[in-house]
């Protein structure tokens, strides 16, 4: 999936899952903020892990600013799985939550009040349906 500002690349074997990444973009980011958004497996997630956090785990999660306008979200449908159970989520809900985190990164949040806050508006704003 492509569009003028934002990029799917699904490199796991699974399908897209049904969330409205670019909905979800638009309304955090903002319609001109160029987004790539990448889907990987557990063994890509570990890897990049590694490199930029210097931790031998699979991140849910990573966000990656590359100027005021641009950045890259890495997220990892897999992790995802074995840990939404322990946030009281389905596989979908807390892909869509880790979305939204990465993105409020992007936007300059750090994890506190502030953030979880936001966190809180745009998931009642985009809550999967099942």
């Amino acid at each position: 999936m492509s569009t003028k500002h934002f990029s799917l690349t699904n490199k796991t074997r699974g399908t897209v899952p049904r969330v409205p990444f670019l909905a979800i973009k638009n309304a955090v980011l903002g319609e001109a903020y160029d987004l790539s958004l990448a889907l990987l497996t557990a063994a890509e997630a570990t890897r990049v892990t590694q490199e930029t956090k210097q931790k031998d785990t699979a991140s849910n999660v990573l966000s990656f600013p590359l100027s005021k306008t641009s950045g890259e979200i890495l997220l990892c449908p897999a992790t995802a799985r074995k840990e939404c159970a322990e946030f009281s989520m389905t596989p979908r809900e807390f892909l869509t939550y880790l979305f939204i985190h990465g993105l409020l990164h992007l936007r300059g949040l750090d994890h506190g009040a502030t953030m979880e806050r936001e966190e809180r508006r745009v998931v009642k704003q985009f809550a999967p349906r099942a």
